[in-house]
């Protein structure tokens, strides 16, 4: 019996003293994507469409709907869907009105201008739907009459 007990106790021994498994911790979640065609999405971004004109701008806190003849109408700007090549947004201003924001990352152009955008824009206000391009507020401030709308350059550090 002593033998047994002798023989048995290295590995009663190294049992005791070997570390449980661990299993590893998952990986952190990917970060959202903010870039679209380009577009940073975590600045300001405008969408602008002709006949009828109109405007919505995305300030990272609200969306902002204007047109010629039309009042201004604001919504929370809620998270953005990001799907592939769209991003969509989607809110309600405080009057009750939806509003929703749908980007691709298709090149556009305004059909009035030379100027070619990064994005195409689709904005759904109440039962309206309207058609037109995007790009970022700076990119299109920065933008001469034609070409394309691309973003300023940034200053080499």
């Amino acid at each position: 019996m002593r033998l047994i007990v002798l023989a048995c106790a290295p590995v009663l021994f190294l049992s005791a003293c070997s570390q449980p498994e661990t299993v590893p911790a998952p990986p952190p979640a990917p970060e959202p994507a903010t870039i679209l065609a380009g577009v940073d999405l975590t600045k300001p971004v405008r969408a602008l469409g002709t006949e009828p004109f109109w405007g919505v701008e995305l300030t990272g806190t609200e969306i902002i709907y204007s047109g010629v003849d039309r009042p201004v109408q604001r919504a929370p700007q809620p998270q953005a869907v990001i799907q592939g090549t769209t991003v969509t947004l989607a809110g309600t201003t405080a009057g009750g009105t939806a509003i929703s924001v749908m980007l691709a990352a298709t090149e556009c152009s305004d059909g009035m201008s030379d100027r070619t955008y990064p994005l195409s824009a689709i904005v759904k206000v109440g039962d309206e739907t309207l058609t037109g391009c995007a790009a970022s507020s700076a990119a299109i401030l920065s933008s001469g009459e034609s070409g394309p709308v691309a973003e300023p350059a940034q200053p080499a550090v």
